[in-house]
């Protein structure tokens, strides 16, 4: 019993220590249609207190954060906080009738939730249609007072988000789409913190500036908040140093070239050490699916010099340098890149694995229903675009959310028999027979026991087409084991595995035609969404959920529902 004492007396120590310098703060977010005017014409855009992106969140470790969201727009709205643990505060995590109900038309709520061990650029965004087009914004976490980053401090710090734009309301798109059954028009430009930049019409007096000074180390947060696509970004001359990667630090590496998915952030120091002048950084697609059509356009913002010589040289009047950008199907560029990610040192990877699970991912076509007419079944030779992991495609609830229902023990709202392995087995990454497209609609979840130590094999599949998918799992960090090209071979590829210093990650680019290892250890309650971050996929039905049962005692526990809760 005095061991006991002794041990507890410390662990409170430590954690009035830690919870020292910790603050709880509190924002306001308003959604509510706001013209925004890009590419000549004028939309009425969903924004956040009328700001497109929305406001940048700065907080610390072990900080509280208290949103209060006030619905004031004509859409059902959540925001998801993208990469936070959300430890047993799961009815905090956002995403639309998984962890709540929407927030209707005037309704709001307030999401409550501590970051705690993270560090780096998260985002924050709406998970509820396509909203996420226009309403999303940076999430950056500092160390503690007193603490520092683990390389030497920049003089200045810059978010960069890359986002997608649609010339028409979002919504629209996606709702003319599931309408028809086709793939969703794409995107008319791409933009860097809100502005598609120079390469495109009304643009260019707004085009993004980023200061930079002879000499100086600077930070970039580079952010793919892009709907539906995965984004190369470079900047001319300059070597970009990555140091993080979704609030993890990573093991320093230089590149020229940065490829992020949707939904992943890549922190990188870049250096004054060019010519003073101006210099574009730009990002345009990765697209691995062929045939598939998608916006092949540039957006640009300017790295600007300061210095005093290139005010007296008028050098910023020069038209900036272009960096050149890899093909838009350079899938070797993406593995080299995707390959160099190491954590800092030496990590804790589960081993002695309770749940070894193989999912497979990937497109789908169901045949036209018969009560469908023509204009209905738009996809390719009059079928209708699905997607599913293990031939389950997700059918998400509409009277409750799976959590509250969960918690309530309400019957009839999912069942737990997604299937641990795919229900059958075929070549996955060959030519895959016409009648294997078809997946089977549930709403079906994976029961995992609290502390259990989970591994998944992902695997891409050439149904219809193959492809990059960035896979994001709500409420927890995972570590990225190894990844490949072909069908996963449990006998030759286990040999690639890195258990020493694998990164941790909250969204994986499983590769085209191959697949990606995870780890996990399932210490967080709840109900969390596994999905692609391409939001035409999650449409289809690419995505499932795990739900993790309470451990003993309250800590173990999902808190209660807050009082505010949305309800259907």
């Amino acid at each position: 019993m005095e061991i006991f004492k002794k041990y507890s007396f410390v662990f409170l120590v430590i954690c009035s220590a830690l919870s020292a310098n910790a603050e709880v703060q509190r924002h306001k977010f308003v959604i509510e249609a706001t013209n925004v005017k890009r590419l000549c014409k004028t939309h009425n855009a969903i924004t956040v207190n009328g700001m497109f992106p929305g406001p940048t969140l700065e907080i610390k470790n072990g900080d509280t954060l208290e949103v209060l969201v006030v619905n004031k727009a004509r859409y059902n709205v959540t925001i998801h906080w993208h990469g936070v643990r959300q430890m047993r505060t799961g009815w905090a995590d956002g995403p639309e009738f998984v962890t709540q109900c929407p927030i209707r038309p005037g309704g709001s709520y307030t999401y409550r939730f501590t970051v705690q061990g993270q560090e780096g650029t998260l985002w924050w965004h709406a998970h509820s249609s396509w909203l996420r087009a226009t309403v999303y914004g940076a999430l950056i976490i500092r160390p503690r007072d007193g603490e520092s980053y683990p390389f030497p401090k920049p003089k200045r710090e810059t978010p960069i988000l890359l986002g997608e734009w649609w010339d028409a309301n979002p919504i629209d798109v996606v709702r003319e789409a599931t309408r028809t059954g086709a793939a969703p028009n794409v995107s008319d430009a791409y933009t860097i913190n809100g502005q598609p930049g120079d390469l495109y019409k009304c643009s260019t007096k707004d085009t993004t500036i980023v200061p930079i000074d002879s000499g100086e180390t600077n930070l970039l947060r580079v952010i793919n908040a892009a709907l539906n696509q995965p984004l190369f970004f470079k900047v001319a001359n300059h070597k970009l140093t990555v140091v993080g990667a979704d609030a993890s630090y990573t093991k320093p590496f230089t590149t020229s070239v940065l490829m992020l998915g949707p939904g992943q952030t890549t922190d990188v120091l870049i250096r004054g050490d060019q010519q003073p002048s101006r210099y574009y950084m730009a990002a345009r697609a990765y697209q691995s699916a062929q045939n598939a059509p998608f916006d092949n356009t540039t957006t640009t913002a300017i790295l600007e010099y300061k210095s005093a010589s290139c005010a007296a040289k008028k050098c910023n009047a020069a038209t900036p340098v272009m960096p050149s950008l890899p093909a838009y199907n350079d899938t070797n560029t993406v593995t080299a890149f995707s390959q160099s990610f190491r954590s800092r040192q030496k990590v804790e990877v589960p081993t002695d694995i309770d749940e070894s699970l193989f999912f497979t991912i990937g497109l789908g076509l169901n045949n036209c229903p018969p009560n469908f007419s023509k204009s209905r079944c738009q996809g390719p030779n009059g079928t209708r675009f699905t997607a599913s992991m293990n031939n389950v495609s997700f059918v998400l609830p509409q009277n409750f959310s799976l959590l509250q229902a969960h918690q309530q023990g309400i019957p009839g709202v999912f069942t737990t028999d997604f299937p641990g392995t795919p229900p059958l087995k075929f070549d996955y990454t060959g030519n895959v027979s016409r009648s294997l497209f078809q997946p089977v609609p549930g709403t079906k979840l994976y029961k995992l026991k609290y502390g259990s130590r989970v591994q998944i094999v992902i695997q891409d599949t050439s149904i219809v087409t193959p492809e990059n998918h960035p896979i994001h799992l709500h409420g927890y960090d995972f570590y990225i084991i190894a990844e490949g090209f072909g069908n996963f071979n449990p006998k030759t590829d286990t040999s690639k595995f890195n258990l020493v210093d694998p990164p941790m990650r909250n969204t994986v680019g499983v590769p085209v035609n191959g697949w990606a290892v995870i780890r996990f250890v399932a210490d967080n309650p709840g109900v969390w969404l596994m999905h692609c971050h391409l939001d035409v996929h999650i449409n289809w039905g690419l995505a499932m959920a795990f739900l993790v049962e309470n451990g003993v005692g309250d800590l173990q526990s999902i808190q209660s529902p807050p009082p505010d809760l949305p309800i259907c």
